[in-house]
């Protein structure tokens, strides 16, 4: 069986009439090279913060409540204006992002597994951190999305050897951890993509392509323009950041929009809730050990008993302590700072939070190999400072399973 990833988006069949207006003409995408979109109509929706919905009452009245705000029209000039180029960019993210959503969804995402021809030639990952499938699917969409979009460089992504020159021009440099979780989707567990944007460094360009790519994609993540990730769940949501502040967008499944429903994300400044895979805990070092006891005894900075919440995806679970606060981790030398641990810190630090080696600010390391790993903290303020307070919280061995 053949798997389309084309994605569309008909309107609910029990939708009333009445409640549908077609959006005026200068509503649609008018930046040139924008993806493809189907023609559009706006049902009547539940007021959210941060944006509107107009609908037509059964007597033809309109109704409007606070401005109504889709990701293209929040980044352009009446928005936040970070310039065309990247709203052009972001426009082919998300259009990438929804065929994505659209596959992880798709009752036929099993049939992929038994084509085992997909997962020649990839590399980045051994073992349990194998390409799957849908990882392959999925990294080509974004590529194929990112050339078509005429503005990026050069695409580093934790699927690939090594880091795809794509065109000499391209303003930017992306980072890209297509499909993370993908291991979990047969138990419908959510997962994620992640994404950080560079700006190519000029200076590199009398190089060869191997070596400038390279250095591109090794930039520390102090210069990172903009990061987001996709949370493919109950809902699919894009959590973005432009260097000033972090905002989440909800796709709207019968327009196709990213609607701005989560304006100026504020991590809380402690949480009662840390997310670890603590069936390891006799693994861990004794500080790390002494914290978690700690904290779940309600006797550390905070007099409140802390829970526990672990999915095992990293979207999913960083997404969630983004919103209540506490503390997500992983102790041991496993996720890449490239793809993963930069582009959520950026994320984190303009909510109000901290991302962190257990020693160190993320954001601080300089990248010495494109698939580097390391252990990663990311929460609350207060949180992490009371965790790397406890000095010994990296696991640097990993007995009875792989790396």
């Amino acid at each position: 069986m053949q798997l389309s990833t084309t994605l569309e988006y008909p309107l609910p069949s029990t939708a009333p009439k009445s409640l549908l207006v077609i959006p005026k003409a200068q509503n649609f995408r008018t930046l040139p090279n924008c993806p493809p979109r189907s023609r559009l109509c706006t049902p009547k929706m539940a007021s959210f913060p941060g944006f509107s919905v107009r609908c037509r009452a059964a007597g033809g009245a309109t109704e409007s409540q606070s401005e109504y705000r889709t990701l293209v029209e929040f980044l352009g000039k009446e928005g936040i204006g970070v310039g065309d180029d990247l709203v052009l960019l972001f426009d082919h993210i998300q259009y990438a992002c929804k065929r994505i959503a659209s596959l992880v969804a798709s009752p036929f995402n099993s049939s992929l597994g038994k084509q085992a021809n997909l997962v020649g030639g990839l590399g980045g990952g051994s073992g349990r951190d194998a390409p799957k499938p849908l990882d392959i699917v999925s990294n080509d969409i974004i590529l194929s999305s990112l050339r078509n979009s005429g503005k990026v460089a050069v695409m580093a992504s934790e699927e690939d050897d090594a880091p795809v020159w794509i065109v000499d021009d391209g303003p930017f440099v992306v980072v890209t951890d297509p499909l993370d979780g993908s291991r979990n989707i047969d138990a419908s567990i959510p997962t994620g993509t992640i994404f950080g944007i560079y700006n190519r460094l000029v200076e590199l360009d009398h190089l060869s392509k191997d070596e400038k790519a390279q250095l591109n994609s090794l930039q520390s993540g102090n210069r990172l323009v903009a990061s987001a990730y996709v949370l493919y769940s109950s809902a699919t949501i894009l959590c973005a950041t432009f260097g000033s502040g972090t905002h989440a967008f909800t796709l709207d499944q019968s327009t196709g929009d990213f609607i701005l429903t989560h304006p100026n994300i504020k991590i809380p400044p402690r949480g009662q809730i840390y997310s670890v895979n603590d069936a390891r805990y006799f693994d861990w070092p004794d500080g790390l050990r002494r914290y978690i006891d700690t904290v779940r005894q309600g006797k550390g900075r905070y007099p409140k008993k802390y829970s526990a919440r672990y999915i095992c995806s990293l979207v999913a679970d960083f997404h969630r302590t983004l919103l209540y606060g506490g503390v997500t981790m992983n102790p041991r030398d496993h996720l890449r700072l490239v793809y993963e641990a930069n582009p959520l810190s950026f994320l984190v630090e303009q909510a109000g939070g901290k991302g962190s080696d257990g020693k160190s600010r993320i954001l601080s390391i300089q990248p010495v190999k494109l698939h580097q790993r390391l252990p990663l903290f990311l929460g609350s303020p207060e949180d992490i400072e009371e965790l790397e307070s406890y000095e010994d919280v990296q696991q640097k061995v990993n007995p009875g399973y792989e790396v």
